[in-house]
This record gives C-alpha cells, structure tokens and sequence, in this order.
C-alpha cells in the first residue's frame, strides 16, 4: 500500500493540514512518511530506522497534530528529544504544519531556558510537549506536567538519547503515560538500547526501514583534502572562493577551535558565528535564527550543533577537525543535501589519517573524493579535472 502513496492527496488529510503542506511546497510524502503516517493513523507502534533528512519530524507530526482532541485539555501528545537545537527545531516545523489550526497549542520544554516562561507556556494547556528528558522530568515532579491522559509519545533520535544516558530519564516518563499510550520511535540505528526499550514499551508494533540508499540516500559529494594546522584556513577560504559557496557550517571537535577559526575568518572579511555549549541558550537560538535567515554566511560549531541544524540551503559543510566518532560524521554532513538538494562537505586530513578515513568509508559506505591543487592553485580531482567543473557538472550522480 504505502509503495502506490505517490502524494500527500493519497492520505486523505484535512483541509487545514493539507492547506500547509501546500504553503510550504510539499506535494509528495517522503518515503518514511509514507509508511509512518498510515501505521500511525491506524494506531500502531511504530520503531523506524531512517536517516537523517528524511522528514521524520511530519512523519510522526501529520498523525498528531490530525488525531488532537479539542475537547480535552490535558497534553495529548509527547515528543522527547536529546538536545535544545532538536527541541527547537521540532516545535517549530510542528508549529508551521499547525499553521491552519489556531487551536492547537505547542510547548516547548528543555533547560537553559528560563523556567518561568515554560509556566506560562503551560498554563495554555498545550495539547502537544516537545521537550528533553530532563527538564521535562523536572516538570513532572513540580506537577506543572501531568502526561496521563497521552495518547501518543515519541522518542526522537532514540539512539542519540539512549547513549547520552538518558535511558533511565526516558523509563521515568513513559512510565508516567497510560499503558495504551501509542509509542513511536525514531532512530537512525537500532541499538541494543534501543530495543530494549521498544521490548519494553511497545507492543503491536510494526518495524519501518528506510534505506540510506537511492533517492532516499541525500545527495552529498564528499571530499577530503590533505592540510592541518593554519593552513586549514586558507584551504577553506580557497575552496568557499572557487565554488562561489554562500552558506556553509565548518565543524570543530573543541570549543577553543571554534573561537580560534571564527575569529580568523573574521579577520579574512568572513559574515561568520559560532556556536558551542558554553554559550547561553538565548544567544544560541539567535545565532540559528540568523543563520536560517542568512544574516551571516559561515557557521563555526562543535557536535553539540550537528543534530538540531533544519536549514535547507546549507551550500557545503567542513570538518576543521576529523570527528571523533563515525556516527558524527554522518550527523555533520547530513546538515547539507537536505530536501533532496544536492550538497557538499570537505575534509581536512593529514598524512596520518589514511585508517581513520577508511574507517569512514567504511562506515558510511561513501565515495570521499581527494582533491588537491594544481600548478595554477585550482583544486582538482586526482584525475586533473578541475572540482569547480566536477561540482558544476553533477558528475558524482
């Protein structure tokens, strides 16, 4: 059934919701849309393996947002998440599905934001929770959250949340919703965490696989180029400046790298933030918010923005640094080739990272493309071909 959903008409949605989808450019589900959204509607649990840029967020969000109770006014429905920028992220795209049903009220529930302003949020009684574990547990035990009239509850990026400790804090919460509650779980691996969980708190469920592969597989061409120390930064000004990039995010694996590159491309004439923990929470959704709005052009971040990061048109991202973990490195360039456009992402390597890079390869299952430069300062391709003229011609298709 779900391989014949060619549209969103197909899924028979209201008016208001469909109205949005439209305002918004969505003419057909994605394929973890297609088959969420039914199994969802049809009151089964879902556990779906998807990855990242695959419009997971409308997929479990369209069957909430049709399935509210007006009448009631408890908090109908829970999604619970591993970071702030996810939290946001999530809220908003839910907030802009909802554009149409003015009686639809969305809190958003997670630390480093003021306490109070979370009260009032509450006080409207929203039928939808977005939050993370822990301030969200903080509500609970205050008695400003009471989630025993949810129908449905999800966990998003349930590997992520599991892994940073979060799996006793998830039990507390899902143990305080009613045993029918309709549990949905998102994640871009199935851990042993993962299942044990679903095991748990699941019970006529279906299992949705969404390969990596083919049209689903984002469309990112992937380089590594041999530099390190300063050099880095004249190898990335070169790279912005010969692909004529527009909006791009350089990842560091330190706090102190981050201040350091983005005070030197400061220096190059750069529109450049950066964003890391230590900065507070308000000037951290500042900093995303004028980067979605193209106030400056170059983000500079650590891990703590890889997952969270919801803008379209990133042109390419960087690793300053080779992340520490495989999976990291999958959650870095996912933030470019979204909604099906095509993206870049560069490398920076040393003589000494041949295994740590084909372990990656490996991992990701990715062609990384080394390029380096020519006698006239053009990069190119091994081959000679100039990466201006690989890029501009798709010949990585």
């Amino acid at each position: 059934m779900t391989d014949s959903i060619k549209s969103f008409d197909q899924l028979k949605l209201s008016s208001q919701i469909q109205k949005s989808l439209d305002r918004m450019g969505f003419l057909a589900p994605t394929p973890v849309q297609a088959q969420t959204i039914p199994l969802m509607v049809d009151g089964y649990d879902v556990i779906a393996k998807a990855p990242t840029g695959s419009g997971k967020t409308f997929a479990f969000g369209i069957p909430i947002v049709e399935g509210l109770d007006y009448s009631i006014a408890d908090i109908q429905a829970v999604i619970v998440c591993p970071t702030r920028e996810l939290c946001i992220q999530i809220a908003s795209e839910l907030r802009e599905l909802a554009a149409f049903c003015p009686k639809v009220h969305i809190a958003t529930l997670y630390g480093g934001q003021p306490i109070a302003k979370q009260f009032k949020s509450l006080k409207r009684q929203p039928q939808i929770v977005v939050a993370t574990p822990g301030r969200l547990l903080d509500h609970i035990g205050r008695g400003t959250v009471w989630l025993g009239n949810v129908y449905t509850a999800v966990l998003d990026e349930a590997d992520e949340m599991l892994k940073m400790g979060f799996i006793s804090d998830v039990r507390k919460i899902l143990n305080t919703t009613p045993a029918d509650t309709q549990m949905v779980m998102f994640s871009a691996t199935i851990s042993r965490e993962v299942m044990d969980i679903a095991w748990q708190y699941q019970r006529n469920t279906v299992e949705v696989k969404i390969s990596s592969e083919g049209e689903n597989r984002p469309k990112i061409a992937q380089f590594s180029l041999v530099s390190s120390g300063n050099r880095r930064h004249q190898d990335m000004l070169n790279i912005i400046e010969q692909l004529d990039l527009h909006r791009v995010i350089v990842f560091c694996n330190m706090k102190s790298t981050v201040r350091h590159v983005s005070n030197r491309l400061i220096k190059s004439g750069c529109s450049v933030q950066g964003l890391h923990g230590d900065i507070p929470q308000r000037r951290r959704n500042h900093i995303m918010n004028g980067f979605r709005n193209g106030s400056f052009n170059v983000l500079v971040a650590t891990d703590v923005a890889a997952r969270g990061i919801d803008v379209e048109d990133v042109d390419a991202v960087f690793n300053y640094d080779i992340p520490d973990e495989n999976e990291y490195y999958l959650h870095r360039i996912g933030r470019t080739g979204r909604a099906k456009q095509r993206g870049l992402s560069f490398t920076f390597v040393t003589e000494n990272d041949t295994f740590r890079m084909r372990d990656i390869k490996k991992y990701t299952h990715s062609q990384i493309t080394e390029i380096e430069y020519n006698e006239q300062g053009r990069l190119v391709l091994k081959s000679g071909t100039l990466l201006s003229e690989a890029v501009n011609n798709n010949i990585f298709d």
